[in-house]
């Protein structure tokens, strides 16, 4: 009787996991048929924007040599020890009961509130060998010991991707190559270990095809991916990471900038504030670059203003305008409309964005670009002189954002961007945006199979 009872038991088990399990695949395939309207709606809304795209601009699915680039691979130190593949990876998916609340609506989607169901972890131990499987778990949280070096030393870096739902209904990421040369080099400078940057992108692609409903149908939102890699040695001392964890979390999200009605942001501009200095980090994408602008940040809030324009040295040199690179568009001393971006001299995150910008406008050959340094005495000069027509910051979170407004030394000074027939900033936007979402097919945008 009672081996009768616990063969019963078992059968309900059974029996109850089957009904789960039918249930998780239920809601997936129930999803993914409501969603297919929505690309319709992405497909009709691209015809009529090609209807007005101006002929002066056209997107080249080709891009030349000469304005294309992949990075060079990293070097790898002899004691880094064995290297992680894609062809390792294991998978534990998530049972219905941690399945994630999706959002009712994308255009409701701030920035990086919500997460959705899996996450990517790749440990590395020195005593074991070096890197070792990687694992896509359930998303859940991490435990380490309370004397691990992120947590006293800062010993940590990031990056910031995104992935996009195309015209076509198929997901794609943008130049991943670049975000993994950024963050191996984050890591050679932190002392943490690097790793193949292909073999990372190919577990990415793995959780982003298991999350692919996460994405969204629409082509103005998108899902944030944030590779991140932590020193978690239990010990103290300054030194570098003998263990490691490289993990990735990801999160669909809409606009980053809270703009004003114009879709515009207005900066707080305050020499007395730096970000970065030469010989430091300012080319690195690490946590300790960002800590300290929070507190100058909530002083930017507190004037009513959006973002901190950030200044370096006795002629107020313009870096960087809050996460973002900062452009100038303008009438040069020649008379020629000219693009201008500060050069990469170790202040400033060398930003994907940033490089496509450059090497997109090279190539259409409509005005001068050129990496220069900026000053604020300059940018007043040319707004009294109205040579100044548009500044804007450029970055993968936002892509594009106009300036129209810095309040520098106490002054207001107002800058024309909203104001221009044609304004650059916009083409920009909308050519980076093309390419993302798979309007166009181009050599940047990398599909996840």
């Amino acid at each position: 009787m009672l081996y009768e009872k616990k063969d019963i038991h078992k059968k309900k088990l059974r029996s109850s996991q089957d009904i789960f399990r039918n249930q998780h695949r239920l809601i997936r395939f129930i999803e993914q048929s409501i969603r297919l309207c929505s690309n319709q709606s992405l497909k009709a809304a691209q015809q009529q924007r090609e209807q007005k795209t101006s002929a002066d601009f056209q997107i080249t699915a080709q891009v030349d040599a000469q304005y294309t680039s992949a990075p060079e691979p990293i070097k790898h130190d002899q004691n880094v020890g064995d290297q992680f593949r894609a062809s390792q990876l294991s998978v534990r998916l998530a049972a219905p009961e941690q399945l994630q609340m999706k959002p009712d609506s994308d255009e409701e989607l701030g920035f990086g509130r919500l997460f959705t169901d899996h996450m990517l972890k790749i440990y590395y131990h020195r005593n074991l060998g070096g890197w070792q499987r990687p694992e896509i778990t359930p998303l859940e949280n991490l435990v380490m010991h309370p004397a691990a070096k992120v947590l006293h030393y800062a010993v940590e870096l990031f990056e910031g991707m995104k992935a996009y739902r195309g015209v076509d209904g198929k997901i794609r990421i943008f130049r991943p190559d670049m975000n993994m040369n950024r963050m191996n080099l984050a890591a050679q400078r932190s002392g943490l270990p690097t790793f193949e940057g292909k073999e990372f992108v190919q577990c990415l692609s793995r959780l982003l095809s298991i999350d692919s409903e996460w994405v969204p149908h629409t082509d103005t939102a998108s899902l944030y991916i944030r590779p991140t890699l932590i020193g978690i040695d239990p010990t103290l001392g300054v030194a570098s990471s003998d263990s490691a964890l490289l993990y990735t979390i990801l999160s669909p999200v809409g606009s980053y900038f809270k703009t004003g009605s114009s879709g515009a942001v207005s900066l707080l501009a305050d020499p007395s504030y730096v970000r970065a200095w030469p010989g430091g980090v300012g080319n690195r994408k690490m946590g300790s670059n960002y800590a300290p602008t929070i507190n100058v940040q909530k002083e930017a809030a507190a004037k009513g203003l959006q973002q901190v324009l950030w200044l370096y040295g006795e002629d107020h040199q313009l870096t960087e305008v809050g996460t973002m690179n900062i452009f100038m568009f303008y009438v040069n001393d020649q008379g020629e409309q000219e693009l201008v971006t500060p050069p990469l001299s170790g202040l400033i995150l060398p930003g994907i964005t940033r490089d496509s910008i450059l090497r997109m406008t090279r190539q259409w050959g409509k005005f001068k670009v050129s990496e220069a340094n900026i000053t604020m005495p300059q940018v007043c000069e040319l707004l009294n002189q109205g040579r100044l027509l548009e500044l804007f910051g450029a970055g993968t979170a936002c892509v594009v954002s106009p300036v129209n407004r810095i309040n520098y030394l106490g002054q207001d000074l107002y800058i024309p961007t909203m104001e221009q027939e044609k304004p650059v900033h916009e083409l920009i936007r909308e050519t980076l945006t093309d390419i993302q979402y798979g309007k166009v097919d181009h050599p940047w945008s990398v599909v996840i199979d």
